[in-house]
């Protein structure tokens, strides 16, 4: 739910020629799921499963870092796509100076892209550089990757003042020839609405620029009903309204972890996790494609 300790961010908006390096790295082998379809067919719609889980950088809320606890929660969600929060990148010692999004996607067999709402300086002296933000696993080819800026209030400094920064992240993948973008995000956890609901508005700002179908999964730290998500319910709308209540995991009181769908994509199921790999519960839903781009 919080996000994590450290130092000011600095901007890390990555351009796509850069991401490839970084894609690469946990690249999974090719699968029929790859294999194309012209956009527009009468072919039935495209099965994909999201989930989105907040991970809380490997911790259960037994405070014990096990990585391991946490790729076989994920694993047992069969999920194609995930969106994920929390994630620490070398950030300490509370995860062990793990890279986390790397790690995960390597027990998984998965991609992933890694975005970065913190980036600061080594704890040593040429260690690797300590971050920590949002990820987005997937079994299938990402063709775009990008780490948005949305307004944020910094918990890395005293008295900050709301500014653009880092951490909403967007993968472009391509699922049997139709092109889908997936979001991951993580909102202000803070009582006051008003930095949830700027951030509302710079992630619908950026979600307009899309063509075919987009999900938005993440954190939101609000329930579905709060006024400053209301605007969300417009062009998105809830794809697990029934599937259960998500934090903490244990005797859960709110459902603030969300998966939204864009108008045109059916949802046939989803449902919330039973996991205690984290203070949150993970949840998961089953989506139906439109073949022909909007």
């Amino acid at each position: 739910m919080p996000q994590g300790p450290g130092r000011p961010a600095r901007t890390a908006r990555v351009a796509t020629a850069l991401l490839a390096a970084v894609l690469s790295l946990t690249a999974a082998p090719a699968t029929a799921a790859e294999d194309a379809a012209s956009p527009g067919s009468r072919a039935p719609a495209v099965p994909l499963r999201v989930a989105t889980y907040n991970i809380h950088a490997g911790a259960g809320e037994d405070q014990v870092f096990d990585l391991d606890r946490t790729a076989a929660a994920l694993r047992d969600l069969r999920a194609d796509v995930i969106g994920l929060q929390e994630v620490d990148v070398h950030w300490g010692e509370r995860s062990a100076f793990t890279d986390e999004a790397r790690a995960l996607a390597e027990k998984l067999d998965m991609r992933v892209f890694f975005a970065p709402i913190y980036d600061l300086d080594p704890a040593a002296e040429g260690a690797e550089r300590r971050q920590y933000g949002v990820a987005v696993l997937s079994r299938h080819p990402v063709l775009r990757a990008e780490n948005h800026e949305i307004t944020r209030l910094s918990t890395q400094t005293p008295d900050p003042v709301p500014a653009p920064a880092p951490g909403f992240a967007e993968i472009e993948i391509r699922v049997k020839g139709v092109r889908t973008h997936i979001y991951s995000t993580h909102l202000d956890y803070r009582a006051d609405p008003s930095i949830r609901a700027a951030q509302v508005d710079d992630m619908l700002g950026i979600l307009a620029d899309d063509r075919g179908p987009s999900v938005l999964v993440g954190d939101f730290n609000a329930e579905p009903s709060a006024p400053e998500l209301a605007p969300l319910w417009h062009p998105l709308r809830d794809a697990a309204p029934d599937a259960g209540l998500t934090y903490p995991a244990i005797a859960p009181q709110k459902r603030i972890d969300l998966i939204t769908v864009s108008h045109g994509i059916t949802v046939t199921g989803a449902r919330t996790h039973a996991a205690d790999a984290s203070d949150h519960r993970p949840v998961v839903a089953d989506l139906r494609l439109p073949r022909k781009n909007r």
